[in-house]
This record gives structure tokens, sequence and C-alpha cells, in this order.
């Protein structure tokens, strides 16, 4: 009987096939107001560039301190208290002017530059009651986002995004020119005090469906904002408006202006949809506790999930095309090897030839003679402008040309074997990591490309997370438990495989993995004086099965033995090794897979916990 544990449900699932939800006005209103009664005023500490969009601002108030993230990106432009960045180098322009221009003052305000828009005045001061001596103006626009630095005369020093004029005539961004705020829309802006007939006039003036009316009627109106006053209001988004009744008029002006009311009461209730986030608490499957936590964690995870998409494809046609081309290179040695083979056959030839002389004639094409040992006799081809002895001197050249040529292919032919076991590796790991779930499964897919950086199999990329070189951010592997209580750890890439290895494995663990196929490697934890059960042993050689290229088999050879039984060869490369004194027993991949089945209701739900 399989025993899994427990199984982490997470209460957010990243759905690769819904579009990004961008950070509207009901949700950039909702992060100001939870921003400026939590971390007003705050003293700014330390400035920190992530990546080409990412900026980290250490904020400390008088009770706690807490990073400030800042996003322009063209996806997932937004702003909100986050986790602290990573301890890799800043070498960005951008981050050391703001840290050499602001640093050490105190955020005392977040406005609005217009009612509104989606852009915002981070006031900097000496100290809280001082009037601003800088201003940082954080547009959240889609692709047009940006982040500016403006003095207290609110001339431009620096921008994430320099905008020159050839770029854009309407606003040019550039340092040492006056800040302008964006150009506002020609949409009327809601109000509260608007009356009933005059709201449904504007929306039904060009008739048209009722989602796309109130979409472009108003200003602050986004797509998923739209969609909730809908929804609301149980409306059809597709439905014309001509076909409204007075009382669905009704009921979606009532929902109109229950939203206003929240934003200028800043009444959120932060919570998960089924697809994507709302701030209104509207039809909320999941509530959270705060705006800042909810924001973080859905673009966190987006942008998680697009890298984690293109890195795994990138990696994946990067091996199959190496291991198609070194496939291709070991057939080639194979073939001259088998021809290398035949070199004692014109060896024999030779002397065949040399013993018979006498049986020569000027301008045979070819010979028969009998064969030394069975008698039988052997056509040699001959070259009819040669003589016997000068055939049978090229035959002894050939014999040792291929002599030779065998000699100089074995050892290239290892190699390339060796190479190609070891990118099978590479790929086991890849395989293990379908899909994006959570931020381990980047940290890991991160890791193996680091080591195929490092093996030089790729080039580093421009901007890098050097994961691999910090053990703070090093993932870490699945964990399973045995039917009598036995932890059971399982790499999922070549980085962890060497640390269980030979570095978390104890004298008293076992150390499994699958008889000559790539997969992973299994340790089972014991304590001094344990013993494993026959039905531990079973389980965790259906572990190692079903982490391997094997998983889809019904029976597959797993080796076990002692941790000090494993070595690495001196210059292996990371997760090669060789091992002694093991025992085989038979792993049953679909076993476990079942089991994950009926405890997760997916075949490749990831095993955190089990």
């Amino acid at each position: 009987m399989l025993s899994i544990v427990s199984v982490k449900i997470l209460s957010h699932k990243v759905k690769s096939s819904s579009p990004v939800q961008p950070v509207d006005f009901t949700t950039l209103t909702a992060i100001c107001a939870e921003l400026r009664s939590r971390w007003l005023p705050a003293r700014l500490e330390q400035v920190y560039q992530r990546d080409r969009h990412t900026l980290f601002l250490g904020l400390r108030t008088l009770d706690k301190r807490g990073w400030l993230l800042v996003s322009w990106h063209p996806q997932a432009a937004r702003l909100g208290i986050s986790d602290a960045p990573p301890r890799s180098p800043d070498t960005f322009t951008f981050s050391q002017q703001l840290r050499h221009q602001i640093g050490n003052l105190a955020l005392v305000a977040i406005e609005a530059i217009a009612p509104w828009e989606r852009a915002l005045d981070l006031q900097f001061a000496r100290r809280p009651g001082d009037s601003p001596l800088w201003h940082l103006y954080v547009e959240i626009m889609g692709k047009y986002s940006n982040v500016v630095l403006a003095n207290q005369d609110n001339q431009i020093v620096t921008a994430a995004h320099q905008v020159s004029a050839q770029q854009s005539r309407v606003r040019p961004i550039q340092t040492g020119e006056p800040y302008e705020i964006p150009p506002g829309l020609a949409n009327p802006s809601p109000s509260l005090s608007e009356p009933f007939e005059r709201w449904q006039e504007r929306v039904s003036l060009v008739p048209g469906a009722l989602k796309k009316n109130l979409l472009n009627t108003y200003r602050g109106v986004s797509s998923a904002i739209s969609l909730t006053l809908i929804h609301a209001a149980n409306l059809d988004p597709t439905q014309s408006t001509q076909t409204l009744a007075e009382a669905d008029w009704r009921s979606l002006f009532q929902q109109w202006q229950r939203w206003l009311q929240v934003l200028e009461q800043e009444q959120f209730q932060p919570g998960w949809l089924d697809e994507g986030y709302t701030v209104l608490g509207w039809d909320a499957v999941t509530p959270v506790a705060s705006v800042q936590e909810l924001i973080d964690r859905y673009y966190r995870d987006r942008l998680n999930l697009q890298e984690f998409t293109q890195l795994h494809h990138q990696l994946q046609q990067k091996l199959t095309n190496l291991l198609t081309k070194l496939h291709i290179k070991a057939q080639d040695f194979r073939n001259r090897m088998a021809q290398s083979d035949q070199a004692d056959r014109y060896r024999e030839q030779a002397d065949l030839l040399m013993a018979h002389l006498h049986e020569w004639q000027p301008g045979m094409p070819a010979i028969a003679l009998a064969d030394f040992a069975t008698g039988e006799p052997i056509t040699i081809p001959l070259n009819p402008e040669k003589n016997a002895v000068q055939n049978a001197q090229a035959l002894y050249k050939r014999h040792q040309k291929l002599k030779r040529a065998r000699s100089a292919i074995a050892p290239l032919l290892e190699d390339v074997t060796n190479e190609i076991e070891y990118l099978e590796q590479v790929e086991a790991s890849l395989t293990e990591l379908k899909q994006y779930e959570t931020q381990e499964d980047l940290d890991a897919l991160q890791e193996i490309r680091d080591e195929l950086v490092q093996q030089n199999y790729l080039d580093k990329p421009e901007y890098s997370n050097p994961s691999a070189n910090r053990e703070d951010s090093a993932s870490q592997p699945y964990r399973y438990q045995t039917p009598t209580g036995f932890e059971v750890l399982v790499g999922r890439n070549n980085r962890q495989n060497d640390h269980l290895t030979f570095r978390t494995a104890g004298d008293y663990d076992l150390w499994f993995h699958t008889q000559e196929i790539p997969g992973s490697h299994v340790l089972l934890r014991l304590e001094p004086g344990s013993s494993p059960e026959t039905s531990d042993l079973e389980y965790v050689a259906n572990i190692a099965a079903f982490h391997s290229r094997a998983r889809q088999s019904e029976q597959v050879p797993v080796v076990y033995t002692k941790p000090k039984n494993v070595y690495k060869p001196k210059g292996a490369k990371p997760g090669m090794i060789v091992y002694k004194h093991e025992q085989v027993i038979w792993g049953k991949p679909q076993q476990l897979a079942d089991a994950i089945f009926q405890k997760t209701g997916k075949m490749s739900g990831k095993r955190e916990d089990l």
C-alpha cells in the first residue's frame, strides 16, 4: 500500500492559456490605499534593480522593513510590497542614479498625478512634513509603462526608458526636459453624482456589445472591471445595448455605483477568481489578506510562467539538436569501427597471396585461393596493373590503416557515448519539469540552464540570475514518505543529484537509481539502527522508476546501495557517477503515478512533501 502523506494545494493556479490581467485603475487605487495606510512615511534605505524592468526600493518605517517593487514590464507593470530581491550584483545605471539622488530620503506621499489615470507621484523629502525634493513618477500603462525621476523643479533627471522626439512627437521623455503628465483621454470620468439617465444615454449612445460600450465610454474602466460589473448584474457581456430592458439597465447602474463607492471609500477586498484576481471581493473564490500579497503573487507567477515556458522550450530544443548531432557522430564512429573489424581479413588475404605467388598471372582482376584454416576458397580482389607482391603490400597497408583507425576512433566513440549519456540525463531532468506551478520549478529549470552554460553548451545570458551559485536560492528536492514513515528525497536536476549523493547522504542511508537508465538520484533517509521494510524498498524503487526516462514502463530495474559505494569519476560531468556493491530491485512507476493521481487528480502533479 503506497503512502502519500500530504499534498500542497495552491490557492491560485497559474493557467498558461489565460492572458495576463493588467493592473487597472481600480487595482492601482487599492494598492496605493494600502501602501499609504501601512508604509507612509518610510525611509528609503536601499535601491536595487533586478533586471531591465524591475526596481526594488528598500523601505523602513518605525516598526518594519520591506521592499517596494516598482515594475515597468510591458505585460506586468505594477508596484507593491514584495519579497527581498536576490543577492546578485546590480549593474544598472538607472538604479545607481536613483541611489545617488533619493537614497536615505523619506517617502512621504504617493499621489495620483491626474484623476482616473494610472500614473503616480512618489514624493521624497528629507523628513516627513517637508516639501518634496524629488518626484519618482510611476506610469502603469502597459507597453508604454515607465519610471521617471524629476527634481523639485519637475525637471527630468533620469528615466527607466528614455523616449526621443523621433520615437514620440507627442510626449518625449529626455533628461533635462520638464516632466509632462501623459495625455489624458477624451472620455468622461465616472462620478457617483451622475444621474442614471445621463449614464444610460452615454453607454447606449452607439449600439454595440455591452462590455465594449462600457469599456469605451468612461475613463478608468478596464476589461476586468467591465466584466465584473456585468456579471454582478447577471447580464451577458456580448449582449447588444439595444436589447437591454429597463430593469437590466437599473441593475447594471446599481453595480456601477457600488463600484464607485468602493473606490471612494477605499474598502477593497482582495481575492482570487477562477481566472485572475479581484480587489473588489465580488465572486472571489479565495480571499487574500492584503492587496500587496495578491498582486505580488499573481504577477510573479505569471512572469515566472512566461520565463519557464520560454526557457523550457529553449533548453529542450538545444538538447534535441545536440543529441541528434551526437547520435549521428556516434553512428559514424561505429561504422568506421565496423570497417576496422575487417583489418585482420585484409592481413590474412595478404598472407595467402604471398604464399601463392606462383599462382598469380599478369592482368588478373581477382584470384581464388584456399584458406589456411578451413581450406575453403577465398576470392581476393586484385589490381590488374600491379603484380602479386604489390597487391599483397596494398592489403598489408590497408590492414595497418584500419588497425590504426580503430585505436584512434575507440576513445572518440567513448567520449561521444559519455556525452550522450550526460545529455540524456539532463534531458530526463528537463522532462520532469514539464509545467510551472511553483517558484521551485523555475529555480530548478534555471539551475539546468546554468549547468549547461558552465559546461559550454549554452552561451551565458545577458541578464542572468546566477541561482546555481547561491545556496539561499537553490531549489529543493521532491519529498516523499515511505509506508513506515522514512523520508525519501529525489533530485530535480544534476545539481540536486550531486548534492543529495555527496553532501546530504549519511552513513545509514540508501541510494537508489534506475539501472543504466537516465533518472534522478533518490535517497532513502535512515536513522542509526533503523531498518527499512521490504515495502519501503519497493516504494522507493517505484519512486526512482517514476523519476526516470522509463516512467511509462510497467517494470524498471532499479539499483540501490550505500552512498559510500557511489563515486564520481575524475573529470565527470554533473550528475554522472559510478557505483559498486549494488542490489537490484524492480520498480513499478505506474503504481506511484496512480497513487499521485488519486491524491491530487493530476498524473504529473507536484510531489512536494509527499
